[in-house]
């Protein structure tokens, strides 16, 4: 009796939001259970969480929210599906935060540019912002139940690889504000290709023209206008005449990439960052922080004081050789501007230790392909291609082929300039920062 009456009684989102107030602490995995915390039992195509309810409430959760029968503990909060009930409870808690929430998608750069508009918000207002990759259906809803009182902004990044996500998404956080920073070819498979990339990003202006929000925009960049459709309620930044707020690339002697703002104020800030497409990044965190009130100075420092991580475009240095990781993910644009940037502003010889690009669809060989092209055109360079996709790219360009990152690896280690650069870039899948664990145990 006691388990079919917890099976039947469903809480709605307004008794489950009397729980979170009292156990404001959300989570989704047995492994990392916070003491006191509300467990959500999600599902999904090689895991049920119903299954681990009871442990969890074992381990300390003070509640476990499921949506199958799991036992008959008082502490089960039966809802109807627990991953509606999750964004829900999202939503339903960002309404009463007196908040402003700035979201952030794009095919690349959306990671740094909301670390480096956080960073830039944080010196004026309390900001929370997206940690790690939550940025999926389940990672959004986390970041929202993160909120509290005492925050003033959110940057909130959305990612996605099928249509109808980022406005999924924007249902669930309902921005304020919203920020594309481009359209590339990233996750084409998903989207069906690049006018299905556009279309889908293009989700995050609709939402913000439908409801008033005021969006940022790089105005240069004509995929970003067309999506406008006419809507003016924009903050714009980027290279030309025509935009608010004007910045440009300053030449240098060093890897880091500098930056002019030219308007509406004279600002040079040196960051920490490699490449010239970083440009975009720095000016979308200069035009949300200074249109919101922080001062010039504040934003220079901000910006300085960032450092990349997470494998994203980071430089080391093993006695004269310089390293350029930037692992974490890539897609045929991202490749090109980190090729190109490599090209031009790194001397001597060079190693481009190249990983596959993955979720391009029918697409993938001829895009390998290309990628392999403009590497391998680069001057005074050794071209190394891993993993099965960059195959016959190696074999139509005769470069050298490694069938994964262990592999290239081993031919690193005995194959290491004393100078020069090297760069590893690859999709997270392809998973070449093992190439980089070999390389600095040489």
């Amino acid at each position: 009796m006691p388990a079919l009456y917890y099976f039947r009684k469903m809480l709605h989102t307004e008794q489950l939001y009397n729980y979170f107030l009292h156990h404001p602490t959300i989570s989704t995995d047995t492994r990392h259970l916070p003491e006191g915390c509300i467990f959500f039992a999600l599902k999904g195509p090689s895991f049920n969480g119903n299954r681990f309810a009871l442990q969890a409430l074992e381990k300390g959760a003070a509640y476990a929210v499921v949506d199958e029968e799991a036992g008959d503990d008082p502490r089960l909060l039966r809802v109807e599906d627990a991953l509606k009930s999750l964004q829900d409870l999202a939503t339903y808690h960002r309404h009463r935060l007196d908040i402003n929430i700035l979201a952030i998608t794009g095919s690349n750069g959306k990671t740094t540019t909301k670390e480096l508009t956080a960073a830039v918000l944080k010196k004026e207002f309390e900001t929370h912002y997206t940690q790690g990759n939550l940025n999926n259906h389940i990672g959004v809803p986390l970041t929202l139940l993160q909120l509290n009182d005492e925050h003033d902004f959110a940057v909130v990044e959305m990612g996605a690889n099928h249509q109808r996500e980022i406005a999924a998404l924007c249902e669930i956080a309902q921005p304020d504000f919203g920020l594309i920073t481009n359209i590339g070819k990233a996750h084409l498979e998903g989207f069906g290709g690049i006018e299905g990339v556009k279309k889908g990003k293009g989700e995050l202006y609709a939402h913000l023209r439908n409801h008033g929000g005021l969006i940022f925009i790089q105005l240069d960049r004509p995929a970003l206008r067309d999506l406008l459709h006419g809507y003016d309620n924009i903050i714009s930044y980027g290279e030309s005449a025509a935009v608010q707020y004007q910045g440009r690339v300053c030449e240098s002697s060093h890897e880091f990439l500098e930056v002019e703002v030219l308007r509406p104020f004279h600002l040079r800030i040196r960051t920490q960052l490699t490449g010239d497409y970083n440009l975009d990044n720095v000016m979308a965190a200069v035009a949300v922080g200074s249109q919101f009130g922080v001062e010039a100075h504040d934003i220079k420092e901000a910006i300085e004081h960032y450092v990349p991580g997470n494998q994203r475009s980071q430089i080391s240095r093993k006695g004269n050789l310089l390293i350029v990781e930037d692992t974490y993910n890539a897609n045929p644009s991202s490749m090109k501007a980190a090729l190109e940037n490599f090209r031009r502003n790194f001397k001597g010889y060079k190693i481009i230790a190249l990983g596959e690009m993955l979720e391009l669809g029918q697409g993938a060989a001829e895009e390998h392909l290309l990628i392999a092209r403009q590497a391998q055109a680069i001057e005074n360079a050794t071209l190394l291609l891993v993993g099965p996709l960059f195959e016959e790219a190696a074999r139509e360009l005769s470069c050298l082929h490694f069938p994964d990152s262990p592999a290239c690896a081993a031919w690193l280690r005995t194959h290491l300039p004393e100078e020069g650069a090297l760069l590893v870039k690859g999709s997270r899948g392809s998973k070449m920062e093992k190439v980089l664990d070999v390389f600095q145990e040489a």
